[in-house]
């Protein structure tokens, strides 16, 4: 093992951040801030803003860089606050549809709850890919399902999840699962959440004993790595949280913020014999060290299957808890990390001290009239 030396914290490319702000590209959210030299100010890639020429702009890899250079923070994107959180004015709607999941929501229902249904809707089209009312309709199924695997019979299930019909939750189930009810009553249930982090939106599947799968929102293997995770499981894809995802979003937070070096939540590791072993000797990476590839398969006694060690590191489901970003190339290089070199960098940093992305520090530093651009 090694201890991390001091490197330069890495951005992407400034032509790859340039294309990412002038797109808005929701997925840099969290990855860096543009500091505007004309105005001062310091905006997410996201900002729906003018946009400056580009000569004019500024890339930082945090809000605090771009507080200690000078900017202030947009007015209109908010850049302090967490990317994926939950505004407050949803707040009280996202604590209604976990009160009771069965409740169908109309457009008058919003209304009368003081929220406009086109607001509500365009905010799960952007953050779940999903209006509003599939995201409710979807809560339901689950619910449904859940009481299937409990032993409820079908048409109690559908009932009291608040389907109207039986034909209407057989239709649900049969668009979303391919097979009937009936079918899935073996199988388990797999709640699927968002969570926020500094470094970008991740997604979180759990049973209700273990978590089975965290990865970053815009990996390109994200869809292969639910599809194996449902087959391995024989398990249902259904949006919502349980007390697994509610213990890992705790654990992310103290993380991030510089507090938790080790996570207990229980984990569900299901891969060949080969992968496992691997992922159980990531585990043992100590936090703020590195190791190689090559002596990572000289631990679990395979010297030889370098390669294959690669490529169970890559196979990881569990990004962050399971440390793959802790592996590196031989000469020291930093090599293929899922979520982007860039990310595995600031993780690297934040477990040497040298980077804080907490929501403390964030909340602290954005204080109005508290702030001092001097370090002392």
């Amino acid at each position: 093992m090694n201890t991390i030396e001091p490197r330069s914290r890495e951005l992407p490319s400034r032509s790859e951040m340039i294309r990412a702000f002038e797109s808005r590209d929701s997925s840099y959210d969290g990855i860096f801030v543009t500091g505007v030299k004309t105005t001062g100010i310091f905006c997410r890639p996201t900002c729906s803003a003018k946009k400056p020429l580009v000569e004019n702009i500024e890339f930082f890899v945090s809000p605090r860089e771009a507080l200690f250079a000078g900017f202030r923070p947009c007015k209109r994107c908010k850049p302090m606050e967490s990317a994926a959180q939950p505004p407050e004015w949803l707040t009280p709607l996202l604590e209604k549809i976990e009160g009771d999941p069965s409740r169908r929501w109309q457009d008058g229902d919003l209304r009368e709850f003081g929220l406009q249904p086109d607001r509500v809707r365009r905010w799960f089209k952007k953050h779940h890919e999903m209006t509003f009312q599939a995201y409710s309709r979807a809560r339901r199924l689950g619910t449904a399902l859940g009481q299937l695997q409990l032993g409820e019979e079908v048409t109690s299930a559908a009932y009291e999840a608040g389907f109207e019909s039986l034909s209407g939750f057989n239709d649900a189930v049969q668009r979303l699962h391919g097979t009937a009810p009936s079918n899935l009553r073996e199988s388990r249930t797999l709640w699927t959440t968002r969570l926020p982090t500094p470094l970008g939106p991740m997604i979180a599947c759990a049973t209700n004993e273990a978590l089975c799968l965290l990865e970053f929102a815009d990996r390109r293997m994200l869809e292969t790595q639910l599809k194996r995770t449902q087959k391995r499981l024989d398990a249902v894809l259904v949006p919502g949280e349980n007390d697994v995802l509610q213990a890992v979003a705790e654990e992310l937070k103290k993380y991030f913020s510089a507090r938790l070096q080790t996570f207990s939540t229980p984990l569900e590791l299901k891969g060949t014999p080969f992968q496992e072993e691997v992922w159980r000797q990531l585990l043992e990476i100590p936090f703020g060290t590195t190791t190689s590839y090559a002596e990572l398969a000289e631990s679990i006694g395979h010297p030889k299957a370098v390669r294959a060690v690669a490529r169970a590191n890559g196979d990881n489901r569990m990004a962050i808890i399971i440390p793959c970003h802790r592996v590196i190339g031989q000469d020291g290089t930093l090599t293929g990390y899922g979520g982007g070199l860039w990310r595995k960098r600031r993780l690297l940093d934040l477990e040497t001290g040298q980077l804080v992305l907490g929501e403390e520090l964030e909340s602290s530093l954005a204080r109005a009239g508290r702030f001092s651009l001097s370090p002392h």
